[in-house]
C-alpha cells in the first residue's frame, strides 16, 4: 500500500509545473509551435503579469493588454528563450516590464501628428507684406542709429542678447533705475521713429 497524504491536502491539488517543466513547455513553443503548451503558459502567467502590472501602475484595461502583448511575444519569441541564462516567469515578467516601459514613453512622447498646426511651416509672407517688413526693418535699423550710445548699447543686451535688466545693470556696473529709465528713454525715441509704419 502506497503512502498518500491526507484528501484535501497538497497531494489533492494539481501540481503546478516546476521551473524545468516551464522551461520544456516554452522549448516545445518554440520548436513546433506547441498550441497546448502556450495554453498551460498562458493559463498561469497571464493573470499573474496583469496583476504585476497593475502593481506597477497600469490601469487594469492596460495592465490587460500589455500582458496580452506579453503573452504574444512569449509565442513569437520563444526560440530567444535560454533555460540557463533565466527562469521563464523572470524572462517573462522583464517582458513585461518593457512593455509597460515602451507604454510609458508612448503617453510621454506620442506620436508625431503631421498634420498638427504646430508642425505645418508658416505660409510665405505675400509680397507686399515682404515689403513692409524689409521697410520696417530698414526704419528700425536707421532709428537705433540715432540713439545715444549708451541707449542703443542697452538695447543691443536687452534684445539681442536677452539679457534681463539685472544682468545688463551687474555686467555694466550701473544701478538697476538707470538701466529701465534708459530703455524707456530709447523706447520712446523708437515708437516716434517708427509711427506711420504700423
Amino acid at each position: 500500500m502506497t503512502e498518500g497524504k491526507a484528501p484535501g491536502g497538497p497531494a489533492s491539488r494539481p501540481a503546478v509545473p516546476d521551473a524545468a517543466a516551464w522551461a520544456e513547455l516554452v522549448e516545445r513553443i518554440a520548436a513546433s509551435g506547441d498550441r497546448e503548451a502556450f495554453g498551460t503558459l498562458f493559463r498561469h502567467f497571464a493573470p499573474r503579469v496583469k496583476s504585476y502590472l497593475m502593481r506597477l501602475g497600469a490601469a487594469p484595461a492596460q495592465a490587460e493588454e500589455l500582458s496580452q502583448e506579453a503573452m504574444i511575444m512569449v509565442w513569437r519569441k520563444a526560440a530567444s528563450f535560454d533555460r540557463a541564462q533565466s527562469s521563464v516567469a523572470t524572462w517573462l515578467f522583464t517582458i513585461a516590464r518593457n512593455k509597460r516601459i515602451d507604454a510609458i514613453r508612448r503617453e510621454r512622447r506620442p506620436e508625431i501628428d503631421p498634420s498638427d498646426p504646430a508642425l505645418v511651416p508658416a505660409a510665405e509672407p505675400l509680397p507686399d507684406a515682404a515689403l513692409d517688413a524689409d521697410q520696417r526693418a530698414v526704419r528700425l535699423r536707421a532709428a537705433i542709429a540715432t540713439l545715444p550710445k549708451e541707449q542703443a548699447e542697452l538695447l543691443q543686451l536687452a534684445f539681442y542678447e536677452d539679457k534681463s535688466h539685472g544682468d545688463i545693470a551687474a555686467e555694466r556696473g550701473l544701478p538697476l533705475g538707470t538701466v529701465k529709465s534708459r530703455l524707456r528713454l530709447a523706447f520712446g525715441r523708437l515708437k516716434k521713429a517708427m509711427a506711420g509704419l504700423e
